[in-house]
């Protein structure tokens, strides 16, 4: 695969500060977010990472503007999306964010060139902001597809159409990129090459945001944020995985923890020398007296 280079476009930056999200489901609720405390700083490759019915495809919908939070803060770029009107949001989407859905199909119109989706892309664009946006060439360009403008979507390979998806979700020249599950179903050769054009776009300054349940997807991007139980559990940087101290003293230990010290044990909390902190199980607590 042959890609141009990427037009460099400045990133824009999220805070999430206590995020809740409820679904309404069969009469019962469903807390779906229950207080994501989560900053991800302009330019950044975040990769959201978690078990099915995590909260991660939520989240990736609530910074979307596509979902409106039940409770807490969430600004993207400028915009407070949590007190925005279906106006802002509609901004939002057709300037600052650019939204893959999963499955690439969902994005594409089938019955249309490569280079006409492109182009449908662009025609949300509110004409102040057209003034500079790539075109379709150079963006089919960016994804190495230069040589399949005039092809449906149909007719691609999966790769390639993910790709594509890609180029039609940055036609609005936005400065983060949200893809939900944008390797799934790919074979190993195919996921490189998508992987590749999200790296080029994200070295060329957008922030990449993406749920995936792929670790080799998550350790191509710069952080992993997991989320379990509807909030923050842990980040990786650098291959190395962390736990999350949250704004109310929760923390998620991780797996393999959770195999040695079950859901309910009691815990003693240490403070080392200020430096460290020692967790024991105090297995005979019940049989303390109170001090």
């Amino acid at each position: 695969m042959s890609t141009a280079s990427v037009t460099e476009v400045a990133g824009i930056g999220v805070t999430c500060r206590g995020l809740v999200y409820i679904y309404r489901l069969e009469g019962y609720d469903v807390v779906a977010l229950s207080g994501v405390d989560l900053d991800i700083e302009p330019g950044e490759s975040v990769a959201l990472l978690g078990p099915s019915g995590a909260g991660k495809s939520t989240l990736l919908s609530l910074l979307a503007g596509l979902l409106t939070p039940a409770a807490g803060r969430l600004t993207v770029g400028e915009h407070d999306l949590a007190r925005a009107g279906a106006a802002e949001l509609s901004y939002l989407r057709s300037t600052d964010v650019g939204v893959m859905l999963q499955g690439a199909m969902r994005n594409l119109l089938p019955y249309v060139s490569a280079a006409e989706n492109v182009r449908f892309a662009q025609s949300g664009v509110p004409k102040a902001r057209r003034t500079g946006l790539a075109g379709p060439r150079e963006l089919l360009d960016m994804v190495g597809l230069a040589d399949q403008a005039h092809t449906r979507p149909p007719d691609l390979a999966p790769g390639a159409r993910q790709r594509l998806a890609i180029a039609t979700a940055l036609a609005n020249g936005a400065g983060l990129l949200l893809a939900d599950e944008p390797t799934s179903q790919l074979d190993t050769a195919a996921r490189d090459e998508v992987l590749e054009v999200l790296s080029a776009v994200n070295r060329a300054g957008r922030t990449v945001v993406v749920v995936t349940h792929d670790p080799d997807v998550g350790g191509s991007m710069g952080r992993t944020v997991t989320i379990r139980d509807g909030r923050v559990g842990a980040e990786g940087r650098r291959g190395e995985e962390y736990s999350v101290v949250g704004r109310d003293g929760s923390v998620h230990l991780p797996p393999d923890v959770l195999d040695e010290i079950v859901p309910g044990t009691l815990l003693r909390v240490e403070l080392i020398d200020g430096t460290a902190v020692r967790l024991t199980p105090a297995q005979d607590a019940s049989r303390e007296e109170p001090r």
